[in-house]
């Protein structure tokens, strides 16, 4: 499946910044069952000071402000082609051992509560995708979906005894849960292809177990399934802090306003 994407983000300082760097996660990455086809970002009061690769293998590329700006556009605009391989990512790559993946950070650490909604589960316990997909399952009803009510700063643990969260939360939970039971688990930030519209408030997460046999696999718990050909992957990290699309310091102000808009459809491929 080809997918055109469309992302803009758009965000305000309260005054005119000195100093500001910013550190973007928008290119999507080569990986098993996704081929990257052209990606383009364009910058409105920001230029590129230099483009890596993190210890993840994700693609960064750290901007700098324009000295006096108050407003920044970053628009990224390409199409990825899609293939359904059940979630299935395999073999671990990158910099970072797969033990790493084993330790709870301060998003993900489990506490009473988390550990609670583990009990039902922990007899089960083999590591296998049917197993994970039960966690998923026993997240997502313990958890109703609801916007507006964490952000980025909810732990794993907030969001459990708060009972609600979003696709973020979800991916923390299943991070904290499965890392406390001995499975190496991550996070990943993408793109999702809605089937009822185009346009879209915010890019998805889901999270990645590795399993023994097949390597990593997808779990989106939101949604109730691991990811198809309508998921691009653009970063993963040990939480969200290393896959955020935006994160950064400034002088002279603060940040004030972000706004997010993607359209997601797919496109036809000429024969």
């Amino acid at each position: 499946m080809r997918l055109s994407v469309r992302h803009t983000t758009s965000y305000r300082f309260k005054e005119p910044v000195i100093h500001a760097l910013q550190r973007l996660r928008l290119t999507p990455k080569e990986t098993q069952g996704q081929e990257i086809i052209d990606w383009n970002m364009t910058l409105e009061q920001a230029h590129i000071e230099l483009e890596y690769e993190d210890q993840h293998h994700n693609h960064v590329t750290l901007v700098a402000v324009e000295p006096g700006t108050s407003e920044v556009h970053v628009t990224c605009t390409g199409k990825v082609d899609t293939h359904d391989h059940a979630g299935v990512i395999g073999r671990h790559a990158g910099h970072l051992p797969l033990w790493s993946f084993l330790s709870q950070t301060r998003l993900t650490r489990p506490g009473p509560k988390l550990r609670a909604m583990l009990r039902g589960l922990e007899r089960e316990v083999d590591g296998s995708v049917d197993f994970l997909h039960a966690l998923s399952s026993e997240i997502h009803r313990q958890v109703r979906y609801e916007t507006g009510r964490t952000g980025v700063a909810t732990t794993a643990e907030e969001a459990v005894e708060a009972g609600h969260g979003v696709c973020q939360d979800h991916a923390h939970i299943f991070i904290g849960a499965a890392r406390s039971l001995g499975i190496p688990a991550r996070y990943v930030s993408g793109y999702l292809m809605m089937n009822d519209r185009i346009d879209q408030e915010a890019t998805h997460a889901w999270a990645e177990a590795h399993v023994d046999g097949l390597g990593w696999v997808g779990f989106d718990i939101s949604n109730g399934i691991s990811p198809d050909p309508r998921y691009v992957r653009v970063a993963t990290g040990r939480d969200y802090r290393d896959a955020a699309p935006i994160t950064g310091i400034s002088f002279g102000s603060e940040s004030e306003g972000l706004h997010v808009d993607v359209a997601v459809e797919r496109q036809q491929v000429e024969q």
